[in-house]
C-alpha cells in the first residue's frame, strides 16, 4: 500500500489547518498544534540521535500525558514504532514483552523509573532509557523534556501504508502476551471507518482517560489527530476527574468501557455536573448489559450513544450500533443488544467450525477481513497463518446476523459454557442477572462439574444500600431464563471486580479464586 497513507499526514493536516488553536490539553498545560509538532519533531531527532532505526521500537511505560501523545508521533515520525506497555502488568510480564520486542528506547513515567534496570536488561542492555515526567529523573536515565529542549527538528522519514506504526501486546490473560502488528494503514481505515458515525469534526474536544496501551484509546489518539480537533488527557480513569474535566474543558467526545459507566453513575457528582457540551459517549471492550446502558441513556438524555465492536487485530473496529439505533423507538426491536452493522470498509462474516460461512441467525465464530486488519503477531508466523486463514481474521468470539444485517455477539469461543451437552452463552446469563434491580456488576463463567461437565456460576457485586441473596438472585435468573442457562451456584462479592488493564471484569481471575477454595 501507498506510503501516502500515513500517520504523518494527519499530524501535517492538524498543523496545516489548525496551527495556532491548541491541540493538547494537560491539566493546567496546553499546546497548539504547532507547537506540539515542533516538540514531536525535536523528540524523533532525540531518538534518532539515541539510536532508533528504521521500524525500530519505542517502548512506553507511562500514565495518560501530552507527553505520552508525542511519544506517540515522535516515534512514527522517525521511522519507528510505538510500543505501549501495560502499567498494571507485573515486572515479570512487562520483562517479557521488552525482551520480545528489543526496543531502541524505553520511555518510563514517573511512576516507573524505579523499573528502568530491569527492562534495560531486558532489552539487552542497549536501549536508551528516557524519563516521561515532571520530576528529576534517576542517574543514568535522560529527560525527555532536555532531550526536546536540545534537539534539531528530524524530518518525516515517510513511513506509511503497511509499514508498522503500532507494536500493541494483547492482555494476556489467558496466555502469553502476543505483539499485534499495526500499520499506518490500519489506523488510516480505521478513522475511516468511524469518523462520519462519531460526527469528529475539527471543533471536537476528545478526553483520553483510558489507558494507551489499550487499541480503543491508542486509535483515538490518532482519529482525533486526522480530524484536527482537540485531545485532552487524564492520567488515568477516575470516576470523579472524569465528571469534572467534561465539563471544565467542554469535553464533546469520549469513550468508555461497561464498568466505567457503572462507576461515573454511581458518583453523585453526576447529577451535578455541567454534562451539556458532551455529544457522543461511545462504548465497547467489554459486553454492556442492557440495563445499565438504559440507565446511561436516563442520566445522560442529550447525549448520542455510541456502540463499538471490534478487537485489538482489527485496529480495532468492525461494527458500529450508531446513535440513530440507540434512539427510544428503536428499543422495543432489541436493538440494544445488537453490536450494529459493519463499518464501511470492514467485511465481516459468520463462520462455522469449517470456516464455511453460516446462515442468518445462526450462531457461528465472527470473521473480518479489510484494510484494517493487523500485519500479523509480532515473531509468531504461526499464530498469525492460524488468526489469518482464508484471509480472514478469526476473533474467537460468537454471533450471528439477523435479517436486518446486524451482528449480535453472543460470548467468546472461551467463555462458552457446555453444560450437559448444552451451550450456555455468559453474555445471555450476565444481560438478565443485571437486570435485577440490586445487582450493580455480574460475571458469569464455567464451573467444573462432575455430571454435567461445567456448570453456570456467577459472581455479582450489588449497589450501594441494596440487598439480594444468592438464593433471590438465581430465582431471577430461573424466572427469565432456561433452567439449564440458569446459575448453578452464586457469589455476592463485597470486594470490587478484578479489572484487566483495559478495565474489563478479569473473568480468569475469578474462575481462578473459584477453583483456589473449591475442596
Amino acid at each position: 500500500m501507498s506510503k501516502a497513507v500515513s500517520l504523518g499526514q494527519a499530524l501535517r493536516r492538524a498543523v496545516h489547518m489548525r496551527g495556532d488553536d491548541v491541540a493538547v490539553i494537560d491539566g493546567p498545560k496546553s499546546f497548539s498544534w504547532n507547537a506540539f509538532a515542533d516538540r514531536v519533531a525535536r523528540l524523533a531527532g532525540a531518538f534518532a540521535s539515541l539510536g532508533l532505526t528504521e521500524g525500530g521500537r519505542v517502548v512506553l511505560l507511562s500514565l495518560n500525558s501530552h507527553r505520552s501523545l508525542e511519544c506517540f508521533f515522535a516515534a512514527i515520525h522517525a521511522g519507528g514504532a510505538i510500543t505501549p506497555l501495560n502499567h498494571r502488568l507485573g515486572l515479570g510480564e512487562l520483562r517479557d514483552q521488552v525482551a520480545d520486542c528489543k526496543p531502541d528506547v524505553i520511555v518510563l513515567g514517573d511512576d516507573f523509573c524505579e523499573l528502568g534496570a530491569e527492562l534495560l536488561a531486558a532489552a539487552g542492555g542497549s536501549a536508551a532509557l528516557v524519563h516521561s515526567g515532571d520530576g528529576l529523573p534517576p542517574g543514568g536515565v535522560l529527560s525527555l523534556d532536555a532531550l526536546i529542549a536540545g534537539a534539531q527538528p528530524l524530518p518525516d522519514q515517510g513511513r506509511g501504508g503497511d509499514d508498522l506504526a503500532v507494536l500493541m501486546y494483547t492482555s494476556g490473560t489467558t496466555s502469553a502476551a502476543k505483539g499485534v502488528m499495526l500499520s499506518h494503514a490500519n489506523f488510516v481505515a480505521n478513522t475511516a471507518n468511524t469518523y462520519g458515525e462519531l460526527g469528529f469534526a475539527p471543533d471536537i474536544v476528545h478526553l483520553h482517560h483510558g489507558p494507551l496501551f489499550h487499541v480503543a484509546a491508542a486509535a483515538r489518539v490518532f482519529s482525533v489527530t486526522h480530524a484536527a480537533g482537540t485531545h485532552v488527557l487524564l492520567p488515568r480513569f477516575l470516576a470523579g476527574e472524569v465528571i469534572a474535566e467534561i465539563a471544565r474543558t467542554g469535553i464533546t467526545h469520549a469513550t468508555f468501557v461497561p464498568t466505567m459507566l457503572r462507576a461515573m453513575l454511581d458518583d453523585p457528582a453526576l447529577a451535578r455536573a455541567d454534562m451539556s457540551s458532551l455529544r457522543v459517549l461511545s462504548y465497547g471492550s467489554a459486553p454492556m448489559p442492557e440495563a445499565l446502558l438504559k440507565e446511561v441513556m436516563g442520566a445522560l438524555p442529550n447525549v448520542g450513544i455510541l456502540q463499538s465492536y471490534g478487537m485489538t487485530e482489527l485496529s480495532p473496529v468492525v461494527t458500529i450500533l450508531n446513535c440513530r439505533d440507540h434512539l427510544p423507538e428503536n428499543h422495543a426491536s432489541g436493538l440494544l443488544r445488537s453490536a450494529g452493522r459493519p463499518v464501511l470498509f470492514s467485511e465481516v462474516a459468520v463462520v462455522g467450525p469449517d470456516d464455511d460461512p453460516l446462515p442468518q441467525g445462526t450462531a457461528g465464530e465472527i470473521v473480518a477481513r479489510g484494510p484494517n486488519v493487523m500485519l500479523g503477531y509480532w515473531n509468531r508466523p504461526d499464530l498469525t497463518a492460524e488468526a489469518l486463514r482464508g484471509g480472514w481474521m478469526h476473533t474467537g468470539d460468537i454471533g450471528y446476523f439477523d435479517e436486518r444485517g446486524y451482528l449480535f455477539v453472543v460470548d467468546r469461543l472461551k467463555d462458552m459454557i457446555i453444560s450437559g451437552g448444552e451451550n450456555v452463552y455468559s453474555l445471555e446469563v450476565e444481560n438478565v442477572l443485571s437486570a435485577h434491580p440490586a445487582v450493580s456488576q455480574c460475571a458469569v463463567f464455567g464451573r467444573p462439574h462432575e455430571r454435567w461437565g461445567e456448570a453456570v456460576h456467577a459472581v455479582a457485586t450489588l449497589k450501594s444500600g441494596m440487598q439480594a441473596t444468592e438464593t433471590e438472585l438465581i430465582a431471577h435468573c430461573r424466572a427469565n431464563l432456561a433452567h439449564y442457562k440458569c446459575p448453578r451456584t452464586l457469589d455476592i462479592r463485597t470486594e470490587p471486580m478484578p479489572l484487566s488493564g483495559a478495565n474489563k471484569i478479569w473473568k480468569a481471575k475469578l474462575r481462578e479464586e473459584l477453583l483456589s477454595r473449591a475442596p
